[in-house]
């Protein structure tokens, strides 16, 4: 049979049905996402209804799924909470949460500012923010990692008095093990002389790296103190300048009185530069600081000395340091 005389492929067909089946499989996809919106609204609407009641009241407002057609998260034109029992109430603007339809195990959200603290203890405070964001790798019984960031934070009184101000700062928690990992970090830290007593200090940052023994017990059960507990703080640091500041590492741990054991190293990072901060910060004890802190310069710019504590006891080398108060019970 001549080649011209067989049957062509009817390539319209093809086109036809290949049409069809993405209609379906769009119109299904698009069915299933909307159908899990109206989930997530439920759900979102009656946990907030479980919290209130007893005193606590709690608020998203025009709570609404959104982030079609790849992302699913839950919007809040505005967010509240309060506990009377705890005499603490706050509000903020508007949130935004999204997971990634092909990776739901990993959550963002955003909170925008300003937002307001009011809390019986301390008083009523007014934060705001450029930018402050959390995301979770979720797993169980805890997330896998759990993180915020936030960038240009200030904090003032209600009448709008300065308080402190913060360039960056971020916080992470991990389980690792039955243990729990703590890091930490922030930058450009600027503290009003009104929370110093007048006294000024420069901009500070610092960073900590903890591990909590234990800790994924202790955050299921909801302990909120670590009298009786017990840790390693691999780096907690405190800076005044990129060369200057204060070190420790070394383990801990608590006693149920709150009382605190631990076998730390120091290291005090340019000792005449943190001498003269110091020496700014309490001008009536400068002729102390400038003594003490020169015989430290002799050992190097960045020497380390053991700091031990005993019961709440402190010493530095042979120098006691006095008496720490038992960390308080909750």
């Amino acid at each position: 049979m001549p080649s011209s005389d067989r049957k062509k492929p009817n390539y319209s067909r093809r086109f036809f049905w290949l049409g069809v089946f993405i209609v379906v499989l769009f119109g299904g996809y698009s069915l299933g996402w909307f159908w899990l919106a109206g989930r997530l609204e439920a759900e979102a609407k009656a946990s907030i209804a479980a919290l209130n009641g007893g005193g606590v009241e709690a608020d998203c407002a025009n709570p609404t799924a959104r982030g079609y057609p790849f992302r699913i998260g839950l919007y809040c034109d505005s967010v509240a909470f309060s506990d009377a029992a705890q005499g603490i109430s706050l509000s903020a603007g508007s949130f935004r949460s999204a997971g990634q339809i092909y990776d739901p195990m990993r959550l963002v959200a955003e909170l925008d500012g300003p937002a307001s603290i009011d809390s019986a203890k301390a008083g009523v405070f007014a934060l705001d923010w450029d930018n402050l964001r959390a995301s979770a790798r979720l797993s169980t019984p805890l997330p896998q990692r759990l993180s915020l960031e936030g960038v240009q934070l200030k904090a003032a009184t209600a009448n709008g008095a300065p308080l402190l101000a913060a360039e960056a700062f971020q916080a992470h928690m991990r389980p690792n093990e039955q243990n729990l990992d703590l890091a930490g970090s922030f930058s450009g830290l600027a503290l009003d002389a009104s929370l110093l007593d007048g006294r000024k200090v420069p901009p500070l940052s610092g960073q900590s790296d903890i591990t909590i023994n234990d800790g994924v017990r202790l955050l299921g059960e909801r302990v909120k103190d670590l009298r009786g507990q017990s840790g390693t703080i691999r780096e907690l640091a405190l800076s005044t300048g990129e060369e200057t500041g204060v070190t420790l590492s070394g383990p801990f741990s608590v006693d149920d009185a709150g009382l605190i054991d631990a076998n730390l190293n120091i290291t005090i990072r340019d000792p005449k530069g943190l001498s003269a901060v110091l020496g700014e910060a309490v001008p009536e004890k400068r002729d102390q600081i400038e003594q003490a802190f020169s015989g430290l310069a002799m050992l190097g710019n960045a020497p380390s000395l053991p700091l031990r504590i005993a019961k709440g006891k402190a010493s530095l080398g042979f120098i006691p340091l006095g008496q720490i108060p038992p960390l308080p019970a909750r």
